[in-house]
């Protein structure tokens, strides 16, 4: 069935069409004969009988704007990013807004492909969810070019409006927790795609083993890929030697799952024979075997938050650069016990 335009509703209801669309865009002000209450009446009815649904492209464009938000996230397998995306689609909803979703692909070429992509879609400005920019380095300089509003959420400062999501406080409340256990040989499954990724983890790690007088020689210390497999074998590896860690802390809650895996393999029990601690909380972190220690960052918060930064930008484009910081809470579980 041909979906009903204007013009039908207009010879339905038996106006102009220009009077169908100031009732429809609330701008009978603007005409020199206001439209009587019993006329705008009459165009009501007529678009509810033919079931009319103005374009919303048609729209955008007479009033320059979309109501539509770019979210772009780097990995669409940790739960984490979902968290965030929650809390943006929750926001974005309540405020009158679409969301518009790019995942960030893994290489070079399809990056760049990302890149031309966004530049289809018309939005009123973009949300980059923590660690994006890494892994799409002609991002940063599209969106410059654009001229839109950016909302970072990042675990470092950046150019753009952002939300600190950064772990190095819960980080150190972490490590603290294990040496009040007594664990003095503490491990660190570092699973990311770009080193710089979790940073932010890795350094307060360093610097607590210093700080304590711990062994800190790197043999602890096993970077890998993001995957769950990389996690497994290296924590598998790790877990094999004889003077294997007590305690091992996992980059994310969902690497920490693939780590529970490869301790339960080697026989060994948690928190018996090793402590396991992960980050970010995500939903899965409550129903491990046992239930998991780790580091929340409030992820649902956290993408409201950038929402409300992001729609303060569009309302006020001349504001100075907007920073906020995540709330941090350490979450002790059942994973992490008494050094054995």
């Amino acid at each position: 069935m041909k979906r009903p335009t204007q013009k039908d509703v207009a010879l339905r209801a038996g106006v102009s069409r220009a009077t169908v669309s100031y009732v429809l865009n609330d701008q009978q002000d603007k005409l020199k004969v206001p439209i009587s209450e019993e006329t705008r009446q009459r165009v009501w009815q007529a678009i509810s009988d033919l079931g009319y649904e103005p374009d919303a492209r048609a729209q955008s464009l007479r009033r320059g704007n979309t109501n539509i938000i770019g979210v772009i996230i780097p990995v669409i397998q940790n739960p984490f990013f979902w968290q965030i995306l929650s809390g943006i689609a929750d926001a974005l909803q309540e405020a009158g807004f679409s969301l518009y979703l790019s995942l960030n692909p893994q290489n070079t070429q399809q990056g760049d492909n990302s890149v031309r992509e966004l530049t289809r879609h018309r939005v009123d400005g973009f949300i980059l969810l923590a660690g994006v920019k890494h892994l799409l380095p002609g991002l940063t300089n599209y969106l410059r070019q654009a001229g839109q509003p950016v909302v970072e959420i990042t675990a470092t400062e950046a150019e753009f409006d952002h939300v600190i999501h950064g772990y190095s406080s819960g980080t150190r409340e972490l490590m603290a927790h294990l040496i009040e256990l007594g664990h003095r040989q503490i491990g660190f499954i570092y699973g990311v795609t770009q080193e710089t990724q979790g940073f932010d983890r890795l350094h307060v790690y360093r610097q607590m083993l210093h700080e304590h007088g711990l062994p800190n020689n790197r043999t602890y210390e096993v970077h890998c890929g993001d995957q769950l497999e990389d996690a497994y074998q290296a924590a598998y590896t790790l877990l094999s030697r004889p003077d294997r860690p007590t305690a091992l802390m996992v980059i994310n809650d969902l690497l920490s799952i693939a780590v529970l895996r490869a301790a339960s393999d080697l026989g060994l029990t948690v928190p018996g024979n090793l402590s396991v601690a992960g980050f970010d909380n995500i939903d899965f972190s409550k129903y491990t075997l046992p239930r998991l220690t780790t580091v929340s960052g409030k992820a649902e918060e956290s993408g409201r938050e950038a929402v409300r930064l992001l729609l303060r930008r569009i309302e006020q484009p001349d504001l100075p650069r907007q920073v906020t910081r995540a709330e941090v809470q350490l979450i002790i579980r059942e994973s992490t016990g008494h050094v054995p």
